[in-house]
């Protein structure tokens, strides 16, 4: 999955965006509301941990011009005030979750499975497509009960498959959620991991949907 995350406290930022591309997603940064309100409203983002207390901009104005706009990417935010009133303002705003200062990277972790679980419409947290089991919490997937070793490409673009498993995943929609902002997204490397974990998976695992993408679950 693609994050953005928007907080102005360089250790703490350093710290979850190292804890959250360790989790298996590819993570912006912002250190201001100005530029994290302008990378949500143009860059495709999967869920957004958002800090209330940013300079420039706070975040409050952030998630009210992101809804105002119609993005409805889910945001979890981050703020050192925990009265209920902020929490009350946070949520009218927009936000989807709120976690105060300080907190467990874990929690916050399962916090964000959590949102963006709710925003596919599922309930259980495991990725389950016929024999494939893909755990978001450990980053491991297994075939029937086997674990099946992959590289952090092969899980990235096998999660965003099963995350949207049904429907047909672009080859620019995969590329979008596997770099950061600022990387080479060449679409062609795409096939070299669908080439890779095709090797891994059941045969006809993944569907290739000529002039489209790819697509797992879909009963083909």
């Amino acid at each position: 999955m693609r994050l953005l995350l928007a907080e102005d406290d360089a250790a703490l930022r350093a710290q979850l965006a190292a804890a959250l591309e360790a989790a298996g997603h590819a993570v912006d940064v912002a250190a201001d509301g100005v530029d994290a309100q302008h990378l949500g409203a143009v860059e495709p983002y999967d869920a957004v941990v958002l800090d209330l207390g940013l300079p420039g901009r706070d975040g409050l104005a952030v998630m009210r011009a992101w809804r105002a706009a119609g993005i409805a990417t889910p945001v979890l935010v981050l703020t050192a005030r925990s009265t209920w009133q902020e929490k009350v303002l946070g949520i009218d705003a927009g936000a989807d979750d709120y976690l105060a200062k300080p907190f467990q990277i874990e929690e916050l972790l399962a916090r964000l499975r959590a949102l963006m679980r709710r925003a596919a419409g599922r309930a259980a947290a495991d990725l389950e497509c016929g024999s494939v089991r893909l755990d978001p919490r450990s980053c491991k997937v297994s075939v029937a009960g086997s674990e099946v070793a992959l590289t952090g490409h092969e899980y990235r673009v096998l999660a965003l498959l099963m995350h949207h498993a049904g429907r047909v995943v672009s080859r620019g929609e995969l590329a979008e959620g596997l770099y950061a902002h600022g990387d080479d997204r060449d679409s062609n490397t795409i096939d070299v991991f669908i080439a890779r974990l095709r090797r891994k998976l059941p045969a006809d695992f993944i569907v290739t949907v000529r002039g489209l993408g790819f697509m797992v679950g879909g009963g083909a």
